[in-house]
């Protein structure tokens, strides 16, 4: 049976791993690292960072692989992203039969929280219905929505108001929009609505040195966004950003 541990490693400042992070670090002794190719050297290079000052020296391996490509554009989403996973469960079989001896714990290093919007946990379901017997312990961590609300000082829900958190893809069919949280918006949905009571909370690379940060009324601040995030984009090879959406009152 092989162990592993899914860590939730915040969104990117090295000081938001919790103690129960700290201590699964300092217990693994494998952590496979997934590289998405160039122009996103900054995401490995940051996990880098975190063991070499949270893990113990010269007790653990590094393995970094190649991440397998997601068909980008595809018509059929949920087609494009089921055969995504499935090769993701094929190399992490893999890494794991051939990398983990008996005494070995490997560990996943991943962003914010590995309950939300981090496919980990269904891979590895995936792994196992490929017959390999695995033991897994999941490390909560700090998300970017957290990280968001507390760069802009705000909270996410006003009293007794739900909030409501989905991928930027879905933000279009919603309809009414009072307190929204949108992630993964590649294709700027917020640029589409152009409603003038809705204020938008904005922020990219939250929690590191490159954090940015913009808030107003969605209809005044949705250009300055689309630029900033563009020109961001260019200089790194990579964006991660999120935003709440609130209806004023």
């Amino acid at each position: 049976m092989h162990t592993l541990l899914l860590i939730g490693i915040g969104a990117g400042d090295p000081q938001q791993i919790t103690l129960q992070a700290v201590a699964a670090l300092q217990r693994a002794t494998v952590f496979f690292v997934l590289d998405k190719g160039a122009g996103t050297e900054d995401l490995v290079q940051i996990r880098k960072r975190i063991l070499e000052r949270h893990a113990v020296p010269d007790r653990y391996r590094l393995v970094q692989v190649e991440d397998p490509p997601r068909a980008s554009g595809a018509a059929d989403y949920q087609a494009a992203v089921e055969d995504w996973h499935a090769r993701r469960a094929r190399l992490y079989a893999r890494l794991i039969e051939d990398q983990l001896r008996p005494d070995d714990v490997g560990a996943f290093l991943l962003w914010g929280d590995p309950s939300l919007y981090d496919s980990t946990l269904r891979i590895l379901d995936r792994v196992r219905a490929l017959g390999v017997p695995l033991t897994v312990q999941v490390i909560p961590g700090i998300s970017s929505i957290q990280a968001l609300a507390a760069s802009h000082q705000i909270p996410l829900n006003r009293i007794g108001e739900p909030l409501t958190v989905l991928p930027g893809r879905r933000l279009a069919g919603l309809g009414r929009i009072d307190n929204v949280v949108v992630m993964l918006d590649g294709e700027c949905a917020f640029a589409t609505l152009d409603d003038p009571d809705l204020q938008i909370y904005w922020g990219a690379y939250l929690g590191t040195a490159d954090e940015l940060l913009i808030a107003g009324r969605l209809v005044e601040v949705k250009a300055k966004i689309l630029e900033v995030r563009e020109q961001a984009r260019r200089r790194k090879g990579w964006i991660m950003d999120t935003y709440l959406l609130r209806r004023l009152p």
